[in-house]
């Protein structure tokens, strides 16, 4: 009887635990230096701009504090620029795929356990560093004043924008270029740790201008927390979701709110997923882990 004939072979499957060879992978990871600074020339320029059109226009710059509306448009051209400087050295490296940047459902449902995870030890740490501040330094960090330097004390229609620039476009432009781009490019060059701690670092340092001293080692923690689960998910969408609650949070207890925290932080994850949803791709999420 003849040997019956060979199933041609379909196209080869990564290994388990792989990266795809595209996207990431490609992404040289000193090509986060350029990508970091065009990010934040962006934003100068934005920020200049939005001066000029305000200036223009009759506001008064000189005072010690700038109107609400210019605040809120430099923060949010500032956002932009974030996403595009990872867009333009993305593109450089090949046309960017949503998934590239972690845009696609996580692989299982495990990846809402290790959400509360992190948060939970991220909790742990921004506490056990209030009690050193404490008992060390005699030192109380104080609370968050950046909503009402952006003006949410103003109106109820400044309120409204400055909790949606919080809760909803900064979570989901930090990811995008931090634990999207930075730390997967940072990821090719000497595996997870090193990535997640200086993309942490940096992500915690740019706080700087927005936030007191005392605030920035927890926001570094963050950082890194954001990258090991993005790292154990590879998913995106759970970083931009637990950046989103924990934005909800701190914006709600600046605002002295109670019951009203938890229905900001169902409305701020819920519209930031909506967002970046149509830019997703609707299949699991690639493999990946350290090189």
């Amino acid at each position: 009887m003849s040997a019956l004939p060979e199933t041609p072979a379909g196209p080869s499957l990564p290994p388990a635990g792989s990266v795809r060879p595209e996207g990431p992978a490609r992404w040289a990871p000193i090509s986060v230096v350029p990508a970091f600074v065009t990010a934040i020339a962006i934003s100068a320029f934005g920020a200049i701009l939005v001066g000029v059109v305000a200036g223009v226009a009759g506001a008064n710059l000189s005072a010690d504090e700038l109107p609400p509306a210019v605040t809120i448009a430099s923060t949010v051209l500032q956002d932009v620029g974030f996403i595009l400087g990872a867009l333009l050295f993305a593109w450089l490296s090949g046309r960017p795929r949503g998934w590239y940047f972690g845009l696609n459902p996580p692989g299982s449902w495990s990846a809402a356990g290790w959400t509360a995870l992190a948060y939970v030890g991220f909790f742990l740490f921004a506490a056990a560093w209030g009690v050193v501040l404490k008992l060390a330094f005699d030192y109380e960090a104080p609370e968050d004043d950046l909503p009402s330097e952006l003006g949410a004390d103003e109106s109820t229609a400044a309120l409204i924008a400055v909790a949606v620039l919080v809760c909803v476009l900064a979570p989901i432009a930090e990811e995008f270029f931090f634990r999207g781009y930075m730390f997967a490019a940072l990821r090719n060059w000497k595996g997870v740790w090193p990535a997640a701690l200086i993309t942490g670092g940096v992500f915690g340092a740019i706080h700087l201008v927005s936030s007191e001293p005392a605030f920035i080692p927890p926001l570094m923690a963050f950082g890194v927390v954001l990258c090991l689960l993005y790292q154990h998910t590879g998913s995106l969408l759970p970083c931009i979701a637990l950046h989103a609650t924990n934005n909800a949070l701190a914006f709600g207890v600046t605002q002295s709110w109670t019951w009203q925290i938890p229905v900001a932080i169902l409305v701020s994850v819920t519209v930031a997923l909506t967002l970046v949803w149509p830019f997703c791709s609707r299949s699991a999420a690639p493999a990946v882990t350290a090189p």
